[in-house]
């Protein structure tokens, strides 16, 4: 006994048959329609744009005309500061809702720095670049505002067809006027940060120089040369008494004489050394390189000397990598090459020894790359486990002025 089926169920029967006998293709993604949250987040933004160009436009004019048009009187540049620091606040305000809108991750501006008194507070606050911006952000946005409130409304109502497209250009224009005129100067304010730190190392590391020619002072020659007043004192007292023995003491005190002239010789060494200031950086480099435990190749390609300060920054580098490669590096040979591409000063150290040097291995590389960043240089790593150890070091020249 067979079930009557409908037509329609037979057909759906066969389908299933047929479904079933072939493997089914692979789901297609989900079409994305043309009107997404993005797009009426643009939409938003755009029809927006004329009450939030408005307010600013008139803020823009008010204020500055007003500060410009009183400034011959005492109240006008305070009114002028006054109306900048309220563009800050609108400007944050624009950076707010571009992200919110249209997903414009742009930072905010460091705050001014606080300047002592009524006057520091006054100048710096009237040639802070990000306000000026934000002034004048305000003012061409009117315009535009008009633009693309008009478009934005007569497309929604009419051309809503195009009006993704119409919406997705407009607001790409927008997030151009954002990033460029409310950004922050991304490259200057890393600038300022980096001299910033710079200072603060190259203050830290004055103090420790001064520390350590303190202690060296201290510990060794004045210590030697006191002992040696002591030494000349009882000489004195046996001169009549003891003439043998007063000779053997003055014998003494002129070998401690020695010892503490090669201690001032060396402090001054590691202060200035006297070669550097003669004969220049390639006989320096020649003369710490000979106190190198290994033998040391040096090739010095410098068709003029640079300033001093880069010079004898130059050779404290190269005499602390090669006290590196004497401690540290287990090598039989190595180089030392320098030479001046176009503004830089590069100073290159390579050993054939163990390798696997780092900057946080307790050699002093870091403290090495923090003096070269606190004048603009760069010291580059490669020592790779086995070996061999490159350690590059770039240094900006400064030509050394005319005698």
């Amino acid at each position: 006994m067979t079930a009557d089926l409908d037509p329609a169920e037979s057909s759906e029967a066969t389908e299933s048959s047929e479904a079933a006998a072939t493997p089914s293709p692979r789901p297609r993604p989900p079409k994305r329609t043309a009107y997404g949250k993005e797009t009426w987040k643009e939409i938003v933004f755009l029809l927006s744009n004329l009450f939030t160009a408005l307010a600013g436009f008139v803020y823009a004019v008010v204020s500055v005309l007003l500060g410009v048009g009183l400034s011959v009187t005492v109240i006008g540049l305070p009114l002028l500061a006054l109306g900048l620091g309220g563009a800050r606040l609108i400007g944050r305000s624009e950076r707010a809702r571009a992200r919110a809108l249209l997903g414009v991750e742009v930072a905010e501006p460091s705050p001014l720095p606080s300047r002592g008194g009524f006057f520091g507070w006054l100048w710096t606050t009237l040639k802070d670049p990000v306000a000026w911006r934000t002034q004048l952000y305000g003012l061409i946005r009117l315009p535009w505002g008009i633009v693309t409130f008009t478009v934005g409304l007569v497309s929604l109502l009419v051309l809503w067809p195009v009006l993704p497209f119409l919406s997705r250009g407009m607001a790409n224009a927008d997030r151009g006027m954002v990033r460029g005129l409310l950004s922050p100067s991304d490259e200057l304010e890393r600038r300022i940060a980096e001299l910033e730190s710079d200072r603060g190392v190259v203050v830290d590391t004055a103090a420790a120089d001064l520390r350590r020619i303190e202690r060296d002072l201290h510990d060794g020659a004045q210590a030697r040369l006191v002992a040696l007043a002591m030494g000349l004192g009882l000489a004195k007292e046996k001169l009549l008494d003891d003439p043998e023995t007063a000779a053997a003491m003055v014998d003494e005190a002129h070998g401690e004489v020695k010892l503490a002239l090669q201690e001032l010789r060396d402090l001054a060494r590691g202060i200035h050394p006297a070669v550097l200031t003669d004969r220049g950086l390639s006989a320096a480099l020649s003369s710490v390189s000979a106190r190198c435990t290994v033998p040391v190749k040096v090739s010095v390609d410098l068709a003029e000397r640079p300033a001093e300060a880069i010079e004898g920054i130059a050779y404290f580098t190269v005499s602390e990598l090669l006290q590196n490669v004497s401690k540290h590096a287990r090598a039989r040979s190595a180089s030392v090459d320098v030479w001046r591409a176009k503004d830089r000063l590069l100073l290159q150290v390579r050993d054939d020894g163990a390798g696997g040097a780092r900057f946080d291995g307790g050699t002093g590389l870091a403290g090495l790359a923090e003096r070269l960043g606190a004048v603009d240089g760069l010291l580059v790593l490669d020592s790779p486990e086995g070996g061999p150890t490159t350690v590059t070091a770039e240094l900006p020249w400064r030509s050394r002025p005319a005698a």
